[in-house]
Formats: structure tokens, C-alpha cells, sequence
């Protein structure tokens, strides 16, 4: 695999206006071919999408998915430059997809990274810089094994982070992308609720053969 610099990162991301780490990964996946990588980021919809992140997405669907059972019900909304796209079956297709992920995914709380309190992860950070198993490491050691833990607990918690359901090989993030390629507007998560039956209710256990005794009057 080729030695990506930084130098050329940046100019694929100039060329393209993709991300930086999605301009690394194109440039490792093409041994640092720069043509071959643009390909690749257009294969993906990244290129593209990149280019209408300034867009206003203001249309779209608020879509609901109830599982099996009624026991687990989502709402989302994803949005959409225009009317005409968000009446498009591969669109709605695409928030029908996203509601069911969510449901899939009950560590999911945040739609992106970004969107994670900064006093949430400084708090992570304080836990785990603490932690037993670092104790005897160097302070720049645990610094670093701590970083790694973080951002992998970052993505734990984002929903665009998360594997495809319907196909391992994507994140939900290059889900969206494929299909602002194919429909040729910004489209963006903006939110979602996630409902668990019961959930937060304090329940009272109770022994089922100590009531029938009671009721019997046997106790």
C-alpha cells in the first residue's frame, strides 16, 4: 500500500471536494493514484455529495418504522432540496431504510460525530484515562489508547458511523451519499426518536407464586 502524504490528500480534496478521510481511504484503496481515486470517490457518491453539502435541504419525509411486535417504534425525518425528490420511491426508500436502522441500533443516539455534547466525551476521556488497565503505561501511551477508545465509542453512538443493515460493506453515511449521486440533490439526515415500550417506567417485581399464596391466603 502506498505512502499517502498529506500533499496529496489535499489536492484530491481541492479536486474533488470530498473529505479529508474519505480522500485518504481513496487514495490507500488506489495506491495513491490520484485519477484512479477521483473514480473512486465518484463510484461512491462521494465526489458529488461533497460538492452539494452547501446546499438548503429543506424538503423531505418525516418516515415512522414500528417493529414486530409493537414493542419498538422510530420516527425520522430526512431532508431534500425539492419536492419532486422527495416524492421519488428511491428516496423514500432510502428514510424507510434509515428508520429501520435506527431501530436496529439501540446504542445509536446522535445522527453524526459532531453532534456529540463536547462535556460528554471530556467526561469519557475522564473515565478512561482513570481505568485500571492503563495504570502502569506512560502518560503519552495512555493518552493515545485513550484517543482510540473515544473515537471508537464516538462512532458507537452516530448513526451515519453505523454498517448499512441491508449491506455490511457501507455505513449509513455512504448510503446517503450513493443516493445524492443517484438523485442528484443534498440530502441529509436531520434527526430521529427512537420509542422502547416501558422504557424509563419503573417496574415492581413481583413473585408469582408468593401473590397466588397471598390471594389463597396461605402467608
Amino acid at each position: 500500500m502506498a505512502d499517502i502524504s498529506a500533499k496529496l490528500v489535499k489536492e484530491l480534496r481541492e479536486k474533488t471536494g470530498a473529505g479529508m478521510m474519505d480522500c485518504k481511504k481513496a487514495l490507500k484503496e488506489n495506491d495513491g493514484d490520484t485519477e484512479k481515486a477521483v473514480e473512486w470517490l465518484r463510484q461512491k457518491g462521494i465526489a458529488s455529495a461533497a460538492k452539494k453539502e452547501g446546499r438548503v435541504a429543506a424538503e423531505g419525509l418525516v418516515e415512522s418504522y414500528i417493529h414486530t411486535g409493537g414493542r419498538v417504534g422510530v420516527l425520522v425525518e430526512v431532508n431534500c432540496e425539492t419536492d419532486f425528490v422527495a416524492r421519488r420511491e428511491e428516496f423514500k426508500s432510502l428514510v424507510r431504510d434509515i428508520a429501520m436502522q435506527v431501530a436496529a441500533c439501540p446504542n445509536v443516539e446522535y445522527v453524526k460525530t459532531d453532534d456529540i455534547p463536547k462535556d460528554m466525551l471530556e467526561k469519557e476521556k475522564e473515565i478512561e484515562m482513570g481505568r485500571e488497565d492503563l495504570a502502569s503505561k506512560p502518560e503519552n501511551i495512555r493518552e493515545k489508547i485513550v484517543l482510540g477508545r473515544i473515537e471508537k465509542r464516538q462512532k458507537e453512538l452516530s448513526l451515519l458511523d453505523q454498517p448499512f443493515i441491508k449491506d455490511q460493506n457501507i455505513t449509513v453515511a455512504e448510503l446517503v451519499q450513493q443516493r445524492v449521486a443517484q438523485l442528484g440533490e443534498k440530502i441529509q439526515v436531520r434527526r430521529f426518536q427512537r420509542f422502547v415500550l416501558g422504557e424509563g417506567i419503573e417496574k415492581v417485581e413481583s413473585n408469582f407464586a408468593e401473590e397466588v399464596a397471598a390471594q389463597a391466603g396461605l402467608k
